[in-house]
């Protein structure tokens, strides 16, 4: 084995390599986007920041309606052929990011974008356990979050051209990628075979296709809740951290990049070496009290920043970072690991569409609350949050064996998959 295939998050020819590959580039789109989009929206269309911001906001609350049915779906229908038309509906509302010239038609495409955006989620979280099969969904699952992570890495470095020219052909140039590489994810996801959806099995509740199942299943949403209180920590990371960095720990403005980059590279290389222990609900509960303890941790260490001198602050930052990626990434495959392990096999999109619901709801009034709780609130803010992160991590299992009281001993599905190489 090469050095290089040892490091590389891209898995061996095979089902799961052509996912990976569908994944990366849909994601190169997603860091062009990510990176440029709003710089697009304010200095080439001319909407004011405070419209955007209030867009995408609105956007993203309603987009949060189409993951549970849409996941439903997945759960009646080929994963793999719906999600390739999602993809080429989100391809087509990329592309209408070209013809924004009012707020109005920008939250027109943006609440369209969110939409699909949202119900891709649940989507392609069925389309892996299809191709992964049950021993291999979670290990499948932060395969992609490193190919995932290496697009947005690649996407952003490109999208910095464009920001450089800082030009109307640049900008246009920047969205029609976002939009090529769409449609480029949907002709490789054609490549994988068809995923006829798991039979349901005799008085499946499931049979009438009700989705809204999922979200009366209270013992899971407990469970799925507790996962979206500990997501707050992608905002802290995306949003907290950074304005912490330059206003509080003292620290100079590219260390911000840094930090970032030093989540990126750990993510990249150690996501599928940590995701192991998470394939099944019991030991995805014992990963998320390790990562609800260990973000924590990285809590305690971003507010010992404050007030120190520039270089032990830069140190120390970079220290939090690193301790935060492990939590961040066991949280990850902990919280995939429970929406599988506690769905019916017949119901994994729906149930995945209410966990990505959850989270989704985290990541909007994240900021919100996180920017008031330890921006404004400083040291003792920091304190708090990890104080709710270890206390959801610990009470976690408790929920998770209330969460498999009711539910019957797990079956082997007719039609189910063997796991795909990874």
């Amino acid at each position: 084995m090469s050095r290089w295939s040892r490091i590389s998050p891209i898995p061996p020819p095979g089902e799961l390599r052509t996912l990976s590959l569908a994944t990366l580039t849909n994601t190169v789109g997603s860091g062009l986007w990510l990176t440029g989009g709003a710089l697009y929206l304010t200095r080439d269309v001319g909407l004011s920041p405070a419209s955007v911001g209030a867009g995408l906001t609105l956007a993203g609350l309603v987009g949060l309606t189409a993951s549970v049915p849409l996941g439903a779906l997945a759960d009646r229908r080929d994963p793999r052929t719906l999600r390739a038309l999602v993809q080429l509906g989100q391809a087509a509302a990329a592309a209408a990011y070209l013809l924004v010239d009012s707020f109005p038609a920008f939250l027109a495409v943006a609440v369209l974008e969110m939409l699909l955006a949202s119900g891709n989620l649940a989507v392609r979280a069925a389309l892996v356990a299809a191709v992964a099969g049950p021993r291999g969904r979670v290990r499948a699952f932060a395969t992609l979050r490193a190919v995932a992570n290496l697009g947005i890495a690649v996407g952003a470095g490109l999208a910095g051209l464009a920001l450089a020219a800082d030009s109307h052909l640049a900008y246009q140039a920047l969205v029609a990628g976002n939009a090529l590489t769409y449609l480029l994810s949907a002709a490789l996801l054609l490549r994988l075979p068809a995923c006829p959806p798991a039979p349901h099995g005799p008085g499946s509740r499931w049979r009438d296709g009700r989705s809204g199942a999922a979200l009366r299943d209270v013992r899971f949403v407990a469970v799925s809740g507790a996962s979206a209180v500990l997501a707050l920590h992608w905002t802290l990371l995306a949003l907290v951290v950074p304005l912490w960095t330059v206003t509080r720990a003292g620290a100079p403005p590219p260390v911000v990049s840094a930090v970032l980059l030093t989540n990126t590279v750990l993510t990249v290389l150690l996501a599928v070496r940590l995701s192991r222990g998470a394939d099944d609900a019991t030991r995805a509960a014992r990963s998320m009290r390790r990562a609800g303890l260990v973000l924590a941790a990285a809590m305690l260490l971003y507010a010992a920043t404050a007030g120190l001198a520039p270089a032990a602050s830069v140190t120390l930052l970079l220290a939090a970072t690193a301790v935060y990626t492990f939590g961040d990434l066991w949280h990850g495959t902990a919280g995939a690991g429970l929406a599988y392990g506690l769905a019916p096999p017949d119901a994994i999109g729906a149930y995945q569409g209410v966990d990505g619901m959850l989270a989704g709801l985290s990541r909007a009034i994240g900021p919100a609350l996180l920017t008031l709780l330890v921006l404004d609130g400083g040291v003792p803010g920091w304190l708090a949050v990890g104080a709710v992160f270890a206390g959801v991590g610990l009470a976690t299992p408790a929920l998770t064996r209330w969460a498999l009281a009711n539910r019957e001993p797990a079956r082997p599905v007719a039609g189910d998959r063997p796991a795909a190489s990874v």
